[in-house]
């Protein structure tokens, strides 16, 4: 744990002091700060409800770039910079190094999930906010955030280039939330199957409305489990080149 601890505090370091993230986290925050006054305040009256459906709505999708924008350097940059052969060099393994990458990542995705609290919270002005509707669609955002982070910290292992990264930990994403379509063309009993794959159709939607199934928690926790896994296998890879 403590090995863990400081590769979290050495990235968070790096995330504070850098504007990158600061940039990706101001873009991500402008973008859902518009979206939401778009349906928020718009012309068309909506119940409380509604409208805080529709924020979990976009700020899922936000959620999910914000998660792969943030983790394709984890990895790729200390291989750019050949960096990554001090972690190697050093008293951590390979388990170590992946959970402490994807946990730096995933607590400042957490920062700006937390500063985005005050969106839902305009609801009050007018209206009514139902707090377990809120924590259900917080905590399907902070699911569905960990398992996209684990997946671009998976992509940043593959590769020394952070676009690189981040379009292979973006395609893997678009491609799990894509699996809906597959499992409505395909025959039993591949449909079940991609239609449980689904990052978002089949999972996600229960939280915007304020429904908490444990199917949806083990299904993220699990896509950032393996991901982690696949990742630890890849740096152990690296390590005896």
């Amino acid at each position: 744990m403590k090995a863990i601890a400081l590769i979290v505090r050495r990235e968070l370091g790096a995330y504070l002091r850098g504007m990158s993230g600061y940039v990706i986290v101001a873009l991500i925050l402008a973008v859902d700060g518009l979206l939401f006054n778009t349906y928020a305040m718009g012309g068309r009256e909506l119940l409380s409800a509604e409208v805080l459906r529709k924020f979990f709505y976009f700020s899922s999708g936000t959620t999910m770039t914000a998660a792969i924008l943030l983790s394709m350097r984890l990895l790729a940059e200390e291989a750019h910079d050949k960096t990554l052969v001090l972690l190697y060099t050093a008293p951590v393994s390979e388990w170590q190094i992946a959970v402490g990458k994807w946990l730096s990542a995933f607590c400042f995705l957490c920062l700006m999930l937390l500063l985005s609290l005050y969106m839902p919270l305009l609801i009050l002005v007018h209206g009514t906010i139902n707090p377990g509707h809120l924590a259900a669609g917080y905590g399907g955002l902070l699911l569905i955030g960990a398992a996209s982070t684990a997946i671009g910290t998976f992509a940043s292992s593959l590769t020394r280039s952070q676009v690189v990264a981040g379009i292979a930990g973006g395609a893997i994403v678009v491609g799990l939330l894509l699996s809906w379509m597959l499992a409505r063309v395909v025959d039993p009993p591949f449909d079940t199957i991609f239609s449980y794959l689904s990052f978002w159709d089949k999972h996600f939607t229960p939280f915007m409305d304020g429904v908490i199934h444990t199917r949806d928690v083990v299904y993220y926790l699990s896509i950032a489990f393996l991901s982690l896994v696949l990742t630890k296998q890849v740096l152990g890879a690296r390590r005896w080149r």
